[in-house]
């Protein structure tokens, strides 16, 4: 099969959280599994695009409006990626040293409608003007919603449609939405399509990939559920379009995600596991201001509402009231106000908790190698990958109970038990939770036996892989 990956991020050349994890890897297996493979994302300026070699492959115009805009397709030369690997060079709207925002201000960049009705056109045109069809089209969020919609609607590109399309929601929060004042940036579509389009007054590229993909895929089986009930106004939209639709909980790519081999950690697995956990934490006590002789909880991801950051303060706070004995880190960036929250704390409680307010690949791999614990007290997780990385170094996940995290995380009260999970949003339950975790590190024989299970589970991609053939199967010609 011919398949053709369309999304905004592709690691390792951009990525911002779980969508460019997924379109790095997935790919990769699908290759291994006999398939031909093609990602297509913007061409940013970011480092590792600045140290690659690429080939010109095919120039157009896209027309916005009155504006035509010229559009560059380049291939990596040489891809060690295990895929072919291409980006859409658009000078003027792409080329910025951020994938969403501004990395200096922190704010996101007010042109995201143009930016990719341009990078969803180009690709179009160069399928149309050069005839190579892929058998499959598989979009992934917002920024490729109105592939499938073009690809049905629109008079340009009514060559293409035959071309099945699979739509994954990696996060239902994210609309894309835009004003019906920008219509005129849209390619010709017919005119009984405008339904399609709208949602709730403006152009929803989300609602509308979910109306005319041919197959609709989330992140987990418990993140659809989750959709039906809560998707920033597509409930109704959702359970009406279930019928197509399935869960797949994401897999890892166990090459990059290896303790054994894993380049970016100090000390790698030999055959001691309480050994390899402590020569790590050692590391990190050296990089930060943290007790090496207490247990160690780590948060690594973006600090926003989604993710649960903003619980962590009163929830740490809590705990270290209460007399609870653990260090904590947090690695990461996002909300301003949560930045000086944790910078405070570093202050006020010395030794106890630290921080690293950036993203830093290297040192997320450290801290799941060194910490026995890592926090995700999401309010909403669609897969979560982060308890997966946790599980292969021997991290034990505490997670609150939602999405992909209540999937693949079981709590330890019951017989399958691989972490600790809480119910209620609260800074209570969370801190209840830290105490469960300190106990269960002071029983040695436990952790250790917990640790040694995590670390055989298969979260691998070739079973998910799998299950998106088999949804490709169900409708590629």
């Amino acid at each position: 099969m011919k398949i053709l990956h369309l999304a905004a991020e592709c690691y390792p050349a951009a990525k911002a959280g779980g969508l460019g994890d997924v379109v790095g890897a997935l790919p990769k297996y699908l290759v291994k599994a006999g398939h031909q493979v093609r990602v297509m994302i913007p061409a940013y300026r970011l480092p590792w695009m600045a140290q690659q070699e690429f080939e010109h492959r095919w120039s157009g115009l896209v027309r916005l409006g009155a504006v035509k805009v010229p559009v560059h397709l380049v291939q990596l030369k040489e891809s060690t990626l295990g895929f072919d690997f291409w980006m859409v060079d658009v000078p003027g709207l792409f080329d910025r040293p951020g994938i969403y925002a501004d990395p200096q201000s922190g704010y996101g960049y007010a042109d995201e409608t143009e930016r990719y009705l341009v990078f969803q056109q180009a690709i179009l045109q160069y399928l149309r003007e050069t005839g190579d069809h892929p058998d499959l089209i598989h979009c992934h969020d917002h920024h490729t919603g109105l592939v499938p919609f073009m690809l049905k609607h629109c008079p340009e590109y009514r060559s293409l449609q035959h071309i099945p399309s699979v739509f994954t929601i990696h996060n239902g929060q994210y609309h894309g939405a835009f004003s019906w004042s920008k219509a005129w940036m849209l390619p010709w579509y017919d005119a009984d399509a405008n339904g399609l389009l709208d949602w709730a007054g403006l152009i929803n590229p989300l609602a509308c990939a979910i109306k005319c993909c041919w197959k609709l895929s989330t992140v987990s089986p418990g993140y659809l559920l989750e959709l039906l009930q809560s998707s920033n106004g597509l409930e109704w939209l959702m359970r009406n379009e279930l019928p197509k639709s399935s869960g797949i909980l994401n897999g890892i790519d166990t090459e990059v995600w290896n303790p054994f081999t894993d380049p970016l950690i100090t000390a790698r697995m030999e055959e001691d596991i309480a050994r390899f956990k402590q020569e790590n934490k050692m590391v990190l006590a050296q990089r930060f201001n943290i007790r090496d002789n207490m247990p160690l909880i780590t948060f690594i991801g973006r600090l926003v509402a989604e993710k649960g950051a903003d619980l962590l303060p009163g929830a740490i706070e809590r705990f270290l009231h209460e007399g609870g004995q653990a260090s904590f880190v947090v690695l990461g960036t996002g909300d301003p106000s949560l930045k000086d929250a944790f910078m405070q704390m570093k202050h006020h409680f010395v030794s106890w908790f630290d921080t690293s307010l950036e993203y830093n690949e290297t040192l997320s791999h450290q801290l799941y190698a060194g910490s026995d614990f890592l926090v995700m007290p999401s309010r909403v997780e669609p897969c979560g990958l982060n308890q997966l990385y946790a599980f292969r170094y021997g991290t034990v996940p505490i997670v609150r109970s939602t999405g992909g995290l209540a999937d693949s995380v079981k709590d330890i009260s019951t017989p399958e038990g691989n972490g600790i999970r809480f119910d209620h949003f609260n800074t209570e339950a969370l801190s209840a939770s830290f105490h469960r975790a300190v106990a269960l590190y002071h029983h040695p024989g436990a952790m250790d036996q917990l640790r040694e299970r995590n670390m055989q589970l298969d979260h691998s991609w070739e079973n998910a892989a799998q299950n998106y053939l088999n949804l490709y199967s169900s409708i590629a010609h």
